[in-house]
């Protein structure tokens, strides 16, 4: 049985059983069979749906909005820009998919020669609970209008947006079959991995767990891309404007609560600027608001579940134990799945807070003293996903950004994921790409034609 709970209340909100196997058996059956109809369909028709779909999602944005946060304990302002993030995502893939996707000529001895962009078939897609709406149209929406269609297992703790998810896109006139959501055992997802039927795999999720979908994909033979963990790390140069890097490095480290992939992990700052980083990083961290998910005024909600909460208590009390400085004390709570927000410094290889991912609201700060260490301790990682450079010296930024052993880089901001710009890590950050035109060609088959 799956359960939605409330990680502000410790309420279930709703339990939704299993499917079958040969419920399970029949979603891929029927996503299959759509296929063989939707590869026919004109990007004319498909843009047309896609643009009513960011219009349905619009219509949906309250709903959906609560769903995310009384699922999972999103703070509802960012549950609001998230839809609207995804309506914007489906807008973009249906007004630039066709040119994406258009045939290249390369000219060789043949009278004609190069390469089509052809629909792989039937896509599976694993998906996590953190931004429950976003991961899965950032897949969806490039999937679709390639002319794929689509099996979702969404994340447990969010059961409720994932059948919410399906009915938008069928409000939105997609046929039955393009975008299915299964309720799915492990081990059925397992299975439809194996799938003769399903083409290729994503997985967005756990280092883990993603290891694992891969050894199963390349069992079969199947294509995979993976997003995984990060430990992202953020470099404070010595001639950065402190309080706007202090100011933007919160932010970057409280999104989702703490809990995105893609967050501010590591703040590797130069001594000569420690202490007044480390003030100002203090002020702007003590300013944020924990409270209700629903309240409009909240910055930071409940972790999704109360294990994930323990999980933090655990890496960041080893880390104090193995001679971490607690600048700002908070921890966890008794209350639902709360955690306040801690500052730690003098963190050095060996913590948790130096090599694990932190998913939450712990800041771990780590001293060096030049460029060329800053960059050492940032690559000294098994993570790559993304990273950060805060400089007055763009050129520098731009030096220091390219040496850094990461998927996606940001200077003088925090990272942002962008339907316009290629998304995805390195390392155990996972491999292959979503968004852009690198992402919406990860799932077609590249097909050489050369006529003589």
């Amino acid at each position: 049985m799956l359960r939605s709970c409330n990680p502000a209340t410790g309420e279930i909100v709703a339990t939704y059983p299993f499917m079958s196997d040969a419920e399970v058996e029949q979603c891929v059956v029927s996503a299959r069979t759509t296929f063989l109809q939707w590869r026919s369909s004109q990007f004319s028709e498909r843009r047309t749906l896609m643009l009513r779909l960011a219009h349905v999602l619009r219509q949906y944005k309250q709903a959906a909005s609560e769903m995310m946060t009384i699922e999972m304990g999103k703070p509802i302002a960012q549950s609001l820009a998230e839809v609207e993030k995804c309506a914007w995502c489906c807008e973009y893939f249906a007004t630039n998919a066709e040119e994406m996707l258009a045939p290249v000529t390369i000219p060789t001895e043949y009278s004609e020669s190069g390469v089509y962009f052809q629909p792989m078939g039937v896509l599976f897609a694993i998906m996590p609970w953190n931004f429950p709406f976003w991961q899965v149209f950032r897949f969806v929406a490039p999937a679709l209008m390639a002319e794929n269609t689509v099996v979702v297992k969404h994340s447990p703790e969010v059961t409720g947006c994932a059948l919410m998810i399906q009915e938008i896109i069928r409000n939105a006139g997609f046929p039955e079959g393009t975008y299915t959501a299964v309720l799915a055992t492990h081990q059925q997802a397992a299975n439809i991995i194996a799938h003769q039927h399903i083409s290729a795999v994503t997985f967005t999720g756990s280092t883990k767990a993603g290891k694992t979908v891969a050894a199963i994909a390349g069992a079969n033979a199947k294509k995979c891309v993976l997003e995984l963990g990060g430990s992202d790390p953020y470099i404070i140069l010595d001639d950065a404007d402190l309080r706007y890097a202090a100011e933007t490095c919160v932010q970057a480290r409280i999104v989702n609560s703490g809990q995105s992939c893609v967050a501010a992990k590591r703040f590797i700052v130069m001594n000569s600027i420690r202490r007044q980083f480390e003030e100002l990083f203090v002020e702007f961290m003590q300013s944020k608001v924990v409270g209700n998910p629903l309240d409009s005024a909240t910055h930071i909600g409940p972790l999704a579940r109360t294990d994930l909460r323990d999980t933090l208590w655990q890496q960041t009390t080893q880390s104090i134990a193995n001679g971490a400085t607690v600048l700002l004390q908070g921890g966890s709570t008794e209350r639902g799945a709360y955690f306040t927000p801690m500052v730690l410094t003098d963190v050095q290889q060996g913590m948790p807070a130096y090599s694990q991912e932190l998913f939450g609201p712990v800041a771990a700060i780590i001293s060096v003293d030049t460029e060329e260490d800053a960059i050492h301790v940032a690559n000294d990682s098994d993570y790559g996903l993304g990273s950060a450079v805060f400089t007055s010296d763009t050129e520098r930024g731009k030096r220091v950004a390219l040496a850094l052993d990461t998927g996606v880089c940001a200077v003088n901001d925090f990272v942002k994921s962008d339907p316009r710009l290629p998304f995805g890590g390195v390392k155990d950050s996972g491999f292959g790409r979503e968004l852009s035109v690198f992402g919406i060609r990860e799932f077609v088959t590249v097909k050489t034609l050369c006529v003589a």
